[in-house]
């Protein structure tokens, strides 16, 4: 299987990886998060990059793109640690396209595509949802019904997530909703694959910054007089996060791969929850390791590493962690 990128999709990859280091540096990050949680300008520029119209069909405005398309915008969220909600609202754009009519369609998708509509989807009424206190409408599982809601129609407790993303806890009536799909569980299933398998990306990105800033810190912290990169010890484990690292990467990309061109349900979730159960692992590891390698400072507030550490923790869980995931498996 041909790993490699295409030339558009290389293209958008190096345009948002030019942005995030541009305007995206981690004291950027840090002024966000300290104040609203999520910049305004930021989206604004996704949505003219084109980001957020990518997986929406050209009949509404967007480009038709798959998750192999999303998966470099990923990883470069990943390694800036983008606190944006722009995977809830792809999710959204994804259970829309697939399940909604044609006149919720025409309504919907094309103001999603050019950035003027978030959305948030919550697998129960009483769900933790991310990006819920950003969104404009939610879609809400009930049953096996798909529900489409104002979200300020909707009762809700806002939060912070360790890894500083905005969430909040729902409480959700179907009273006040319009029904988007009924018994749309395949819709569901299939669009939390597509998140799951951009989840994994977005971690892979992650991992790469812990494995690039501690081997960059090795070679530059002193112990005895000599750098600690030259320590052997230190460099078999920082050689085991590197491994870790490649493999998830290959994982995701199978997952994405295969959440784009798999005609069998079965085999989409087979490779999905692989993906997940290697990359919660990797998440793990890597993070521990970037961690400990740093000494003490890597807990601070003041290192990115740290915050790369609870991106991982949460990213190892989201959708579903590797004991999910597993059971999953075998059951397939």
């Amino acid at each position: 299987m041909n790993f490699d990128y295409s030339e558009e999709q290389q293209l958008l990859a190096d345009s948002v990886r030019r942005f995030l280091q541009n305007k995206y540096q981690f004291e950027d990050r840090k002024k966000i998060i300290s104040g609203a949680g999520w910049s305004e300008e930021v989206w604004a520029q996704f949505a003219e990059m084109g980001l957020t119209a990518l997986p929406v069909s050209p009949d509404y405005g967007g480009f038709g793109g798959g998750a192999v398309d999303l998966m470099s915008v990923m990883e470069a969220f990943g390694e800036a640690l983008v606190v944006e909600p722009l995977l809830p609202t792809l999710v959204a754009a994804r259970l829309v396209g697939r399940a909604g009519s044609d006149a919720q369609k025409k309504a919907l998708l094309p103001a999603l595509a050019d950035g003027r509509l978030r959305m948030a989807f919550a697998g129960s009424p009483n769900a933790n949802v991310v990006g819920a206190p950003l969104a404009h409408k939610l879609i809400v599982l009930a049953e096996q019904d798909l529900f489409i809601v104002d979200a300020a129609e909707v009762p809700m407790q806002p939060y912070r997530t360790i890894d500083n993303m905005l969430a909040a806890r729902i409480d959700f009536s179907p009273s006040k909703a319009d029904l988007l799909a009924k018994g749309a569980a395949a819709a569901v299933e299939e669009a939390l694959d597509f998140a799951t398998a951009l989840v994994c990306a977005e971690a892979v990105g992650a991992m790469k910054f812990a494995c690039d800033t501690t081997l960059e810190y090795l070679k530059t912290r002193k112990q005895f007089g000599v750098p600690i990169g030259t320590f052997q010890a230190l460099q078999h484990r920082v050689v085991d996060m590197f491994i870790s690292h490649e493999q998830a990467k290959s994982m995701a990309c199978l997952a994405c791969s295969r959440v784009d061109s798999s005609a069998s349900p079965a085999e989409r979730a087979r490779a999905v929850s692989a993906a997940k159960i290697r990359i919660a692992d990797a998440a793990r590891h890597v993070s521990q390791e970037a961690v400990q390698l740093h000494g003490g400072m890597g807990m601070s507030e003041e290192l990115k590493v740290s915050h790369s550490f609870r991106r991982l923790t949460v990213l190892a869980r989201q959708f579903g962690d590797a004991d999910h995931h597993l059971e999953r498996f075998a059951s397939l």
